[in-house]
């Protein structure tokens, strides 16, 4: 499928060293970007979907780095069916797991905490919930595995590792296998703060200096943060990357933006949900915490974007979250709500609204035009100037 967003009226990159792309037009093809900025119009006119912007803000789909997943599009912590791709009308085009520690009756043994990663991670390969991409299963750290068993799974395709909800006596015990994890090519996680479900316990700065994982999952709380003195230690002491979560503690949120800011770490800051939880489910948790940090603290709706996106894919190593050729052609087109204030999405953002969805382009095929089903309205009308295929895209489909 060949598809092109015209009329563009700001792109915003998802580069947080560079937050603007110049030009009005996006193409993509195979699942792709082309291109960014201008296009020929026989470039254009060879696609198969046209999708006037109608001067709205292009944003890369949103990364929500903190999503805990079972199996299939279902929680059964809420018991809620749909929650995944209810997201993707928030303007998530990647869930990325937080371990299936939710699934009920989860293993603790080596095997078996092996078997529900690659099983996890198996079943999302060629599944899109709504178009969603999910990377799936994140092997739990529990006693009795080994460095082996981490090289075993990661060469079947599990390359994430969580710790904190493991039967060790203290956090720091975690520290030998994250080391094992991160040199079989992992990317290592760690809950953060105060205990959250039974079999976790309080983590904090110290925790971290020592153990250093590549994620602080939730800094902020999950739902409860730890000491206010211990975020400049880890951001000065440290590389982790600094999760913030919507399902947390918002004045540790800006304490931790403000202070990434201040020591030159603001690449580090990330943007995630960490649901569904006993929080609930949250298909706006994204939009809201840009909104948080925008409104609350000086930081440019923009950068809250690229926490968002293009800082997500850094830390996590995908080839998506930034809008530039070759980049997977995950793009969401926002504008500023119906009925608001103000004029532009990143201006919404700015003034603390949630900024409306009007579309979302997942692996180049679009799916939905014209209204999210969980946002309000646009302010400006986006539409379908071409389309070729026998398909429906339109919010009526919805």
């Amino acid at each position: 499928m060949r598809t092109a967003i015209v009329n563009i009226g700001t792109i915003v990159s998802g580069d947080c060293t560079a937050p603007f792309a110049t030009g009005d037009t996006i193409v993509m093809a195979d699942g792709k970007i082309e291109s960014v900025g201008t296009a020929s119009a026989t470039a254009v006119d060879s696609c198969d979907v046209v999708i006037d912007a109608g001067g709205t803000t292009a944003i890369p789909g949103l990364i929500d780095s903190h999503v805990h997943i079972t199996f299939g599009d279902y929680t059964p912590r809420q018991k809620t069916v749909g929650y995944l791709e209810s997201y993707l009308h928030g303007g998530i085009t990647t869930a990325i797991t937080a371990s299936e520690v939710h699934v009920p009756g989860r293993p603790t043994d080596a095997e078996g905490v092996k078997a529900l990663a690659l099983a996890a991670q198996r079943c999302f390969a060629n599944y899109r919930p709504g178009g969603m991409k999910v990377h799936a299963g994140s092997i739990l750290l529990e006693p009795g595995l080994t460095g082996q068993d981490l090289t075993e799974v990661a060469r079947k395709g599990v390359w994430l590792a969580k710790a904190g909800f493991g039967a060790f006596k203290t956090a720091y015990e975690y520290g030998p296998l994250i080391a094992a994890a991160k040199t079989a090519g992992m990317v290592t996680t760690m809950h953060t703060g105060g205990s959250s479900i039974p079999g976790s316990g309080a983590i904090t700065g110290d925790h971290l200096l020592a153990v250093r994982p590549d994620v602080s999952f939730h800094i902020n709380g999950g739902p409860t943060a730890m000491p206010d003195r211990d975020f400049e230690r880890v951001i000065r002491e440290t590389g982790i990357a600094l999760q913030v979560c919507t399902a947390g503690n918002l004045r540790t949120t800006l304490l931790c933006a403000r202070l990434a800011v201040e020591l030159g770490a603001w690449p580090r800051l990330i943007i995630a949900t960490d649901t569904p939880t006993g929080s609930g489910i949250m298909p706006l948790g994204i939009l809201y915490t840009m909104a948080h940090i925008a409104s609350l603290t000086d930081i440019s709706p923009e950068q809250a974007v690229c926490a968002a996106t293009g800082s997500n894919a850094r830390v996590y190593k995908l080839n998506s979250g930034i809008l530039s050729p070759g980049k997977d052609a995950d793009v969401v087109l926002i504008d500023a709500p119906d009925g608001g204030t103000q004029t532009t999405g990143l201006a919404a953002i700015k003034h603390g609204d949630i900024a409306a969805v009007g579309a979302v382009v997942s692996a180049g095929a679009p799916r939905f035009v014209g209204r999210s089903r969980n946002t309000p309205g646009t302010t400006r009308k986006i539409t379908l100037a071409k389309c070729t295929l026998m398909q429906d895209f339109s919010g009526a489909a919805h």
